[in-house]
């Protein structure tokens, strides 16, 4: 008797649960052990799932969620920076793979159409896998992992085209080739156009409008909303739904609900990212493997280590450093879920027989299953492709690195070497005082030890860079770059091993300042109000005050966070990107009391504007002011002017409260 859908998701589950925690237990990758759940419970295993469609179909939004989430972490001048990792790296990595695989299978006596999808097939890696691990390594914003996603980027955009091509040479009455990826080119351009333009003047404001409800759940079902419509607009353009996703991701990158929207949008990705995996390991017909093990075993070879080399190389010539471009190649070496897709088109149109069909299908999963080993322990990996000549040039930096480290004691650790980080230590050495800095920038790091800087390559959310670098003797920490992602995660990191340890961090407005106050930092840096006391400072001097009462004011506003200078007045016009931000927290803004209001004739008190959770900072009239709390007990009249300081939606609450 067939299960019914219930029983069927029930079976998935717990085979899930019980497969997944045995490999926790292991200390095993948790992929591998969806892939191996979903071989029991699917057709070819204890068949409890006779077909795997309806799981696949599914899954699929696993990979919809995981590349929205890619996308909530990248930015456009992130995106901007990646374009030769995509269009040349990527679009090379991809013709190469394809064309050295069907080369190959033309010379093991297979036919021209069957080796090109075979090629095609080889030419994509897993998405999924390889940004889940790299995030997970926090190795994602390393130069191989920006390198990787760079090179994943191009082959979801390639995948359409790919298809279109396969699918125009199995059918002879389609129009031509040329016409048609002309056509898929053009609707891919105005998909990406339309997601632009909805994203960058409709969705800012519409998470503004629902961030006011405070409705936890209305705002999940909004992020829902905008990564399925985002993978819906690609997809009726004929592009994939993770690309629509990625570029809704990118559009809400820049604005301050990405945190929020990352952690409401989690759960469903991981959920569904099982479910996408245990839906590839229902494919795999194991009893069938036996018979054809040494195609498998050479597929699986040529996939992984011919992959590898070509995109080894490609990196190398394309000026990365050895390590960076083996890291890269090894990251990559696998099959990919858009293979799944290619190689499903293929058997349906009869381009791959059913025996050829299986024979990549395991050496996809094999390769899959394998990737999780060889991402994490890349760097251990990469060493053994290493010229004598490359361990050589390391030697220095390792000797380097070593030497800094005995060093210090009662030092400074600088995060990131950038401007910022360089002024800072520009200002150390000038007093001699011991610090060392860390970024993630290969060229640079290399550059700078060269000329004898003390700079270490190594990424600072890392626990156990941060202990290389003697953490625990170290006098204050300072996080000299603006990634508010990044700043947050290493401030959640020090605050649990390190609580008492001064740290400094840089911000550029409001909006920051308070969310990286509230993560522990010691100081936060303000660049939008060190700007303008660095104005008044000049201003204050020229004009004659005491050097000793400029210094008492500065001082004041820096120790009461800024607050003088957050109470601003906001006007239609938004000239900056910091203004913007402003405008979307608290402001300044003046009430008068026109004739008939509310509040004339009552006492302050009796307007209960506590409840609305603004804040009176005044009360004009005529030509006095009166302070608030001095005056709590005066009374209203008509014209008067009360100054109040909120957000956007209490100051109108509080409007209503005074006019009535």
């Amino acid at each position: 008797m067939p299960l019914t859908i219930l029983e069927i998701i029930l079976c998935i589950l717990l085979f899930a649960l019980l497969v997944t925690s045995i490999f926790r237990k292991l200390r095993l990758s948790i992929i591998l052990g969806y892939l191996l759940a979903g071989a029991l419970v699917g057709p070819n295993g204890l068949a409890l799932a006779h077909s795997s469609d309806y799981v696949q179909s599914l899954a699929e939004f696993g990979i919809v969620f995981l590349m929205f989430t890619v996308g909530l972490e990248f930015s456009l001048p992130q995106l901007f920076a990646l374009r030769y990792p995509v269009f040349v790296i990527g679009s090379l990595q991809v013709i190469l793979t394809i064309l050295f695989t069907t080369i190959m299978g033309l010379f093991l006596g297979m036919p021209t159409l069957p080796a090109l999808a075979v090629g095609s097939i080889v030419a994509m890696s897993s998405t999924a896998i390889v940004v889940k691990q790299l995030n997970d390594q926090s190795e994602l914003h390393s130069p191989h992992g920006l390198n990787a996603v760079g090179i994943l980027l191009f082959q979801d955009l390639a995948v359409i085209p790919i298809i279109i091509l396969i699918a125009s040479l199995a059918s002879s009455h389609h129009r031509s080739l040329q016409s048609i990826l002309l056509l898929a080119l053009a609707k891919g351009i105005v998909a990406i156009l339309l997601i632009f333009l909805v994203g960058r003047w409709l969705l800012r404001p519409l998470f503004l409008v629902i961030s006011k409800t405070r409705t936890v759940e209305l705002f999940t079902l909004t992020v829902l909303l905008v990564t399925l419509t985002g993978a819906w607009l690609t997809n009726l353009f004929g592009l994939s739904y993770a690309f629509g996703a990625f570029l809704a991701g990118l559009m809400l990158a820049e604005t301050e609900f990405r945190h929020q929207i990352e952690v409401e949008i989690r759960p469903f990705r991981d959920i569904l990212l099982g479910l996408f995996f245990m839906s590839i390991g229902m494919l795999a017909d194991v009893r069938t493997w036996y018979l054809t093990w040494p195609w498998i075993t050479l597929l699986v070879i040529a996939l992984t280590a011919g992959k590898m080399a070509i995109i080894t190389l490609l990196s190398r010539f394309s000026s990365h450093d050895l390590p960076t471009a083996t890291r890269t190649g090894i990251v990559l070496a696998q099959g990919g879920e858009f293979g799944f897709a290619i190689l499903t088109l293929a058997l349906t149109h009869a381009i791959l027989p059913p025996d050829y069909g299986q024979v990549v299908l395991a050496a996809l999963l094999i390769s899959i299953a394998l990737s999780p080993i060889l991402i994490r322990f890349n760097k251990k990996i990469s060493t053994l492709f290493y010229s004598s000549k490359a361990i050589a040039l390391e030697k220095p930096c390792q000797e380097k690195m070593s030497l800094i480290t005995k060093k210090l004691h009662q030092h400074i650790i600088i995060c990131g070497y950038g401007r910022v980080g360089q002024h800072i230590a520009r200002v150390l050495d000038k007093v001699k005082f011991p610090y060392v800095c860390l970024d993630l920038d290969s060229s640079l790091v290399r550059y700078a030890s060269m000329a004898g800087e003390n700079v270490i390559y190594g990424d600072p959310s890392h626990p156990g860079i941060l202990n290389a670098v003697g953490l625990n003797q170290a006098k204050a920490i300072v996080i000299s770059f603006n990634d508010l992602r990044s700043t947050i995660v290493i401030l959640n990191m020090l605050n649990k091993s390190h609580p008492n340890l001064p740290k400094l961090v840089r911000c550029t407005d409001e909006f920051e300042l308070k969310q990286l106050k509230n993560c522990g930092a010691t100081h936060v840096i303000a660049e939008l109000f060190e700007t303008s006391l660095a104005f008044s400072d000049y201003l204050l001097r020229l004009i004659d005050i005491p050097a000793s009462n400029i210094s008492q004011l500065m001082e004041d506003v820096r120790s009461q966070g800024y607050d003088l200078l957050q109470r601003v007045f906001t006007g239609s016009q938004i000239t900056t990107m910091a203004d913007d931000n402003l405008t979307l927290h608290k402001q300044l803004k003046p009430i008068l009391l026109i004739k008939g209001a509310h509040g004339i004739g009552k006492k302050i008190r009796m307007l209960h504007l506590k409840s609305t959770g603004v804040e009176l900072i005044s009360v004009r009239r005529g030509k006095r002011k009166f302070l608030k709390l001095l005056h709590s007990n005066i009374k209203l009249k008509q014209d008067d002017i009360l100054v109040v300081y909120g957000l956007p939606a209490e100051i109108e609450k509080a409007e209503k409260q005074i006019l009535g």
